[in-house]
């Protein structure tokens, strides 16, 4: 593909887009309203444009999709004149802050015929991929239940609270596993830090199919803890990103002795998976998509369906653990 993405957003998250569109050679401009930060672009790309205006980047005709990651209150703004300005979008989560917005965009990009893409980046880590390989032949029985923690003593964010910033990945590759809505949700949590914006939350989902799944998340947090377990009534298997042994099967059975379960433990077995970088494989479907004009995995509809149990799941927080009943957006 010719040199024609744009980076906007050059910071904390998108220096990581930045390095991956220029190495995969798709990298045109870098856009950031720092000045001091676009001068050391300057100097590290010196064959690349570095601008501080996002609308002189829109009116630039030779660029050809967009990449933003910005904060998260600007991503519906900047989404919709990108997409105004005829240029494919790769925007980094969530794809805005209220559903409607979100249904505004994904109906944009259709009326424009362009690819809008959101950055769910888990959806395209090997061990995911190998993971939902696992659900869907049956390896691990009947899937029981799920549940995600996401926590660290992290970048403590003013803009936007703890769910809507780690949280949208696992409710992503929840729904991805399961290829199921939720019926209910609930979530609880506590401001420690910001008086109403939660550092810590955990939202309950419940599916028809009687599977459960809870996603734990923090930003206060003693360290850093990513991982996922899904529960068969076979195997069990962690998913955790933190760990070099990124994927974990349990074999472990239940046998009923008198009429009483008893846990029968084995040995967990390392799953091998491909040596891939996550964000490199999104960065280069985005771009396939835009080539071959189709449907990327994590598209506008799948980030719309993240945001409606992200609102949802506000909502209940708002309203001291709420049961709500949630019907999926077509």
């Amino acid at each position: 593909m010719e040199k024609n993405i744009a980076v906007v957003g050059a910071g904390y998250w998108g220096k990581n887009l930045v390095r991956v569109f220029y190495e995969l050679g798709a990298l045109n401009t870098i856009c950031d309203v720092d000045k001091e930060l676009g001068s050391k672009y300057k100097l590290q790309f010196q064959n690349i444009k570095v601008i501080d205006s996002f609308k002189n980047l829109l009116n630039d005709s030779s660029l050809e999709a967009v990449a933003i990651a910005t904060p998260a209150d600007y991503h519906y703004q900047m989404v919709k004149e990108a997409l105004l300005s005829k240029k494919h979008v790769f925007v980094e989560k969530p794809l805005a802050l209220k559903v409607e917005q979100g249904e505004e965009l994904v109906s944009l990009a259709k009326k424009q015929g362009l690819v809008l893409m959101v950055g769910h980046i888990l959806r395209y880590h090997p061990a995911i991929r190998k993971l939902k390989e696992f659900v869907s032949t049956g390896e691990l029985g009947k899937i029981q239940y799920i549940y995600s923690n996401r926590l660290n003593i992290g970048k403590i964010r003013s803009e936007e609270n703890i769910l809507w910033s780690f949280a949208p990945h696992d409710i992503s590759v929840i729904l991805f596993l399961l290829n199921e809505f939720p019926e209910t949700i609930y979530a609880t949590g506590g401001s420690y830090l910001q008086k109403r914006i939660p550092d810590v939350t955990l939202t309950i989902m419940d599916f028809k199919s009687g599977v459960k799944a809870h996603i734990f998340v923090s930003w206060l947090h003693p360290f850093k803890e990513q991982k996922l377990v899904v529960v068969g009534d076979e195997k069990m298997v962690v998913f955790d990103d933190v760990s070099t042994e990124k994927l974990l099967l349990y074999p472990h059975k239940i046998k009923w002795v008198e009429r009483i379960p008893v846990a029968c433990k084995a040995e967990a077995e390392a799953v091998p998976i491909k040596k891939e970088e996550p964000l490199k494989v999104e960065c280069k479907h985005f771009l396939e998509c835009i080539e071959n004009n189709q449907i990327p995995e994590t598209d506008g509809n799948e980030g719309l369906k993240v945001l409606q149990i992200l609102q949802t799941s506000q909502e209940s927080l708002s309203n001291d653990g709420l049961k709500i009943s949630i019907d999926e957006k077509q």
